[in-house]
């Protein structure tokens, strides 16, 4: 969480190589953390522009609903829940979109389905800030100790 270094360090991975998505992702998130959302938005709108994964979709989603463009994300859930139909797509991408749209249950009704399958991204679970508005919640508590993170 300190995202003025973060900030720092992905600009200038960046000068070395502005073709990088997974830095756009990165530093998208951390402008994100900061409340910094058009800049959030426009770095992740790079990287799902140079790597539609629906990883970078996802944040994107999540970014765009927690500055407040609900719509946007919600289309972008929509896109997700397409693609499912023809590949992979984590329901923890999809847990954190609800989370940000305010939507507790669906967000936590996706979490389980990450446990379900036993998602590689539920590593994330006790520290992944975007899911803060999550961690007061007995459920919350619950699912971190089925996964068995310390």
């Amino acid at each position: 969480r300190r995202y003025d270094e973060a900030i720092e360090q992905f600009r200038r991975t960046l000068e070395l190589d502005l073709g990088f998505p997974l830095a756009h992702v990165l530093l998208g998130q951390a402008y994100a953390q900061k409340g910094m959302y058009d800049e959030a938005i426009a770095e992740l709108s790079r990287a799902s522009e140079l790597d539609p994964t629906p990883r970078a979709r996802a944040i994107l989603a999540y970014t765009l609903a927690v500055a407040g463009r609900k719509d946007e994300a919600a289309r972008i859930l929509s896109e997700l829940e397409e693609l499912a139909n023809q590949k992979y797509v984590s329901p923890y991408f999809k847990a954190l979109i609800y989370t940000a749209l305010g939507e507790q249950d669906r967000a936590f009704e996706w979490l389980e389905k990450a446990y379900e399958e036993r998602s590689e991204w539920l590593v994330w679970l006790k520290v992944d800030p975007k899911l803060d508005s999550l961690r007061s919640a007995p459920r919350f508590t619950a699912l971190v100790q089925r996964v068995g993170l310390p």
